[in-house]
């Protein structure tokens, strides 16, 4: 089985406006909220390509139980751990002459709640698979993805870390299967900036040697890079479309990189490719994409 951990899910509530003031009235022509977080986009995403995956996190609230209204409507399994206090996030997703972002901070999680969170993962079989994706709330330390894997540590276990900073390099010599930053999160990391592709992939054998698996850097319109365990680099262009909706792209190519791996029996070229195709499929589109969406695109390199 497939488990997502989303410390921090959210409402993203979508609106587009035409020629947005700041310190004015604007009026929406289009909205729409959908549930959100890393680690939600990801196990709906895998849901749309065909994999059955449980949600687990933390929920919090009126917003907590539409999170979970949506989830289950698109057929995820979850299992998420009900805070007493607060309620989930509402993030807003403001369109208009490019993209804004309002991230909510979420509500503070208990160290009854870490426990009960703590004692699903312990119940993990072998050859499970764990994403660990994105932010985690005040209160909680950088080293909590590592508490994670060192509780896991010596069992059979997949595990694939989308996060930033030092929540990302805390774990690398506990070895993940799969870290995938994007570019800006590479240079934030390295404090540099990369012009050439070969920087990039210079920088990704780095985290390799620290301990990481496989490094996939998503490059947004520049496509992505992989380095794998075998040491290969492999390099993908995105397919041609119209931006419609970035929020959602990282967490699909997590998806489609896993849905492609598990599919050709651990074939790299075959998981990078799927997972180009099911980011670049959900930027194309309003929300994240289907099975078709992405397929459309395989059949077009």
């Amino acid at each position: 089985m497939i488990y997502t951990v989303t410390f921090n899910p959210s409402l993203d509530y979508v609106m587009r406006v035409k020629g947005f003031e700041a310190n004015g009235v604007n009026r929406t022509y289009e909205d729409f909220i959908v549930a959100g977080g890393k680690g939600v986009n990801v196990s709906i995403m895998l849901r749309h390509l065909g994999h059955e995956n449980t949600a687990l996190g933390f929920i919090a609230g009126f917003t907590g139980d539409e999170i979970v209204r949506q989830l289950r409507e698109e057929g995820c399994h979850e299992s998420f751990v009900r805070l007493e206090k607060g309620y989930s996030r509402i993030n807003v997703k403001l369109k208009s002459n490019g993209e804004t972002e309002i991230n909510a901070q979420g509500p503070v999680i208990t160290d009854t709640a870490m426990s009960q969170l703590y004692k699903q993962l312990d119940a993990l079989k072998n050859s499970d698979t764990l994403v660990l994706s994105g932010s985690i709330p005040k209160g909680l330390p950088e080293t909590t993805y590592r508490d994670i894997m060192e509780r896991l540590k010596g069992r059979d276990i997949r595990i694939i870390v989308d996060a930033t900073q030092d929540l990302l390099m805390n774990v690398l010599d506990l070895k993940p299967f799969l870290i995938k930053p994007n570019h800006h999160e590479l240079e934030s990391v390295f404090n540099t900036k990369f012009t050439t592709e070969s920087d990039i992939i210079d920088a990704a054998r780095q985290l390799q040697a620290k301990g990481a698996q496989n490094v996939l850097v998503s490059r947004a319109g520049d496509g992505a890079v992989l380095v794998d365990a075998n040491g290969d680099v492999r390099t993908s262009a995105v397919p041609k479309g119209k931006l419609v909706n970035s929020v959602g792209s990282g967490d699909s190519m997590v998806a489609g990189f896993l849905a492609g791996y598990i599919e050709s029996d651990g074939q790299y070229d075959k998981a990078l490719a799927m997972g180009v195709a099911a980011g670049s499929a959900s930027a194309f589109e309003e929300w994240l994409a289907n099975r078709e969406q992405v397929e459309a695109l395989l059949e077009k390199e």
